[in-house]
């Protein structure tokens, strides 16, 4: 765990949908883009994750995969900063998975709040299955084989990384008391030397007596430091850091990214399965023929008849696109009639074709040469692989299974 640090690393995922759209670009991967000059970070693609709801359709993987890890390195996320990878390609997942639930209760999985959520959403698919059940488990096994300190994730998803802490804690707790463990630690702690040890010995204290979290921080990164010591000490001192055994599984904390306020054509989500949305990487003539026939305020059927913008999915659009000058006169413009939709929309129009224009050019590259996206698809598994490997020797030793 010493080579690790969490608190710098990041994990996050996407289904394989294929090509992506405006409301995936200003809900997520802006934010990866943000989050790869700050941190460590994982992005990978969750095949397997899409096997739950969508099993029997071998035909949504291979070009699924390539087009929309092509958006991702179109937009500006950088290989060279993140390692991209698919999940299916990393084993030890799957491995980390089964292991887990050996230890997991039902009921902490049958809680999931998305669990009798999606079955309502999704009636007409059979998901009385396992793997439906245990993919919150699956999804903790992704955060956990890279000891990701941070997973972006909305409000919805927040309990999804709470059930993750929850695993984490139970098999720090079931697995991480070795014998002697107390002593063991002590033995660290004076191996710090005596200016690291008093120190890392009162913020302990400060932690378990007064819950101060700025105290928890200062003594993790006081062991992030040390030299003097052994991996298997810097494990010791993080689990007696926080009054529990040897940390082996970092438990993870949800980064809220804001909801993305991306509408779409009809002023629903933008989501594929309302066909209402505004592909990356589509003609941009198709874009401004798909604006300007929007719907808008019902109440305006002439040019004469004022509007009310709070009624106008277009004005939901100016919200993301539009500065305070432009607001205020769409604004205005309407309800006093002053203006015509087309014109109203002209501005949006505008500025998402420049928002696209740079987009689609570097896409342009990756759809010539597919292999390109292969390699850096390859390259970033073999990344993800070594780390996963790591986590995985150390949960194995921990279990028992590497001692013979």
């Amino acid at each position: 765990m010493s080579s690790v640090n969490s608190q710098q690393r990041v994990l996050s995922g996407m289904r394989p949908t294929g090509r992506l759209h405006l409301g995936h670009y200003h809900g997520v991967l802006k934010n990866w883009v943000k989050l790869q000059h700050e941190y460590e970070c994982f992005f990978f693609v969750a095949d397997w994750h899409a096997l739950t709801t969508h099993y029997g359709d071998p035909t949504i993987f291979e070009k699924n995969i390539i087009e929309m890890v092509i958006d991702w390195l179109a937009v500006g996320v950088n290989p060279g900063s993140a390692a991209l990878f698919v999940q299916s390609r990393i084993p030890e997942h799957a491995e980390l998975h089964l292991l887990l639930s050996m230890i997991v209760p039902l009921g902490w999985l049958e809680r999931v709040p998305s669990y009798k959520d999606q079955q309502d959403k999704l009636q007409e698919k059979d998901l009385a299955t396992y793997g439906f059940l245990g993919y919150p488990l699956l999804q903790a096994a992704d955060i956990l084989i890279y000891r990701a300190g941070y997973v972006p994730v909305g409000a919805d998803q927040v309990a999804h990384v709470e059930l993750t802490r929850e695993v984490a804690r139970r098999f720090n707790h079931i697995y991480g008391r070795e014998v002697g463990f107390e002593e063991n630690a002590l033995a660290a702690i004076k191996k710090m030397g005596k200016k690291a040890a008093r120190l890392y010995t009162t913020l302990r204290t400060t932690f378990q007596e007064q819950g101060d979290q700025h105290a928890l921080e200062k003594a993790r990164a006081l062991l992030q430091e040390q030299q003097s010591i052994s991996i298997g000490d810097r494990e010791r001192l993080y689990g007696y850091l926080e009054g529990g055994g040897k940390m082996i599984l970092a438990e993870p904390q949800a980064l809220l990214t804001p909801s993305s306020k991306m509408p779409g054509l009809d002023g629903q989500k933008m989501s594929k399965s309302y066909n209402n949305t505004i592909s990356l990487r589509e003609p941009l003539q198709d874009i401004e023929k798909k604006i300007n026939t929007m719907p808008t305020d019902p109440a305006r059927v002439r040019l004469t008849d004022p509007g009310d913008p709070e009624k106008c999915p277009v004005w939901q659009l100016h919200q993301t696109y539009s500065d305070q000058k432009t607001k205020n006169w769409v604004m205005e413009g309407c309800k006093s009639a002053g203006i015509g939709c087309l014109a109203c929309k002209k501005p949006v129009v505008e500025a998402i074709i420049s928002e696209l224009e740079p987009i689609q050019k570097a896409a342009e590259q990756y759809e010539k040469d597919p292999g390109i996206v292969k390699s850096i698809i390859a390259e970033g598994c073999e990344t993800a692989r070594e780390h996963a490997r790591e986590t995985l020797q150390e949960v194995r030793q921990a279990m028992g299974l590497e001692s013979w």
